[in-house]
């Protein structure tokens, strides 16, 4: 197993209990968030190459997942506990301060840490989403959250759809019943059709996709990441013959057993906890992101791909941006997909601060 020099703890943060792998014993701080539906291990391909370099690699499993707290409350997963939970980290570990870098949902739990604790996060990497203000998940025609995030996808999907952060959210445990009848298959239908290894559809082919027409991208997202009201999300997703070349079984073992063992329920409540994130975030509208900042998509990654109009105006928030690299023919695991790319840019920046 690739983490077998690194240290395994758990740490007592603002509240909660949060384990931790850690790879250095020494330098800079470097805490690392996943997203959905991952684990810490979602960061093995970087733990070594910042170590390495003279940092203190930390991933951090959020509470809901792995052996983390898992609390029952849809408040509990605001994204201000997470910040909170975070900032609990770097105290824990007898730092006052740390770089902090996301992707998936860990990308906004990193965006606003930077936003609201700029005197524990001295700096921010983001993979997969943008900055999104409060909307968080930078929407096409909501890039920095003006509007409510439920609202907006409701219109995106239409009256006969459920965008997937909707779907997520639905009452009685309805995305939970789905996963849990078989955690293998989506999760290995999700590794893949989220990544670039799933062929494009023939009238995609060729068609820059950082680069849509406002109308096209919407329609681009119904038909990625929209449901039927009467089916389950796992109906967008496809099933492979063999695994991507990225990830072997070995590591999706891994993490199926984390899923199998934590269950579905904490990590989706992230989700429902997106217009109450909103509200939580009000008081910062209008305050930029003040630390230095990186920005990281996949040119074949949905959320980068619908994220390009906050994508184009990111500096109007984020004044200190050091990088905004789109990486070619890269989907939605961005840093499992292509960790040579991703460990030298996140190596770059850091070099630089």
């Amino acid at each position: 197993m690739p983490f077998d020099d690194w240290e395994e703890r758990t740490v007592r943060a603002n509240g909660q209990r949060i384990h931790l792998w850690i790879a250095g014993t020494s330098g800079p701080l470097v805490l690392l968030v996943h997203g959905f539906p991952e684990s810490w291990y979602s960061w093995r391909h970087q733990m070594d190459a910042l170590a390495n370099a003279g940092y203190r690699a930390v991933a951090m499993d959020p509470r809901g997942y792995g052996r983390s707290s898992k609390p029952a409350d849809v408040a509990a997963y605001r994204i201000t506990e997470s910040v909170a939970d975070c900032a609990g980290v770097v105290e824990a570990l007898g730092e006052t301060n740390c770089v902090i870098v996301g992707h998936d949902y860990g990308a906004p739990v990193a965006w606003a840490s930077a936003w609201t604790r700029p005197d524990v996060f001295r700096a921010v990497a983001a993979l997969s989403l943008p900055f999104g203000g409060r909307g968080q998940s930078a929407l096409p025609g909501n890039p920095f959250g003006a509007r409510r995030p439920m609202e907006v996808a409701r219109e995106l999907a239409g009256p006969d759809m459920l965008f997937y952060q909707e779907y997520f959210r639905l009452p009685g445990g309805v995305a939970e019943a789905e996963i849990e009848e078989d955690v293998r298959s989506w999760v290995i239908s999700g590794l893949y059709s989220l990544s670039a290894d799933r062929p494009l559809p023939a009238e995609l082919v060729g068609v820059d996709l950082t680069s849509l027409p406002p109308d096209f991208l919407r329609e681009f997202v119904r038909a990625t990441m929209c449901v039927p009201r009467t089916e389950g999300f796992g109906t967008r997703l496809e099933l492979p013959e063999k695994l991507p070349d990225w990830i072997d079984q070995d590591e999706v073992d891994f993490l199926v057993d984390e899923l199998e063992h934590t269950g579905l329920t904490g990590p989706l409540n992230y989700y429902r906890a997106l217009d109450l994130n909103w509200e939580a975030l009000g008081a910062y509208e209008g305050r930029p992101v003040t630390v230095p900042a990186l920005f990281i998509g996949g040119d074949r990654d949905v959320a980068t791909i619908w994220s390009q109009e906050a994508i184009a105006r990111i500096t109007e928030h984020v004044p200190d941006l050091r990088g905004s690299v789109i990486l070619a023919d890269c989907g939605h695991w961005i840093q499992q997909e292509r960790p040579e790319a991703v460990n030298r840019e996140l190596l770059g920046f850091l070099g630089g601060l």
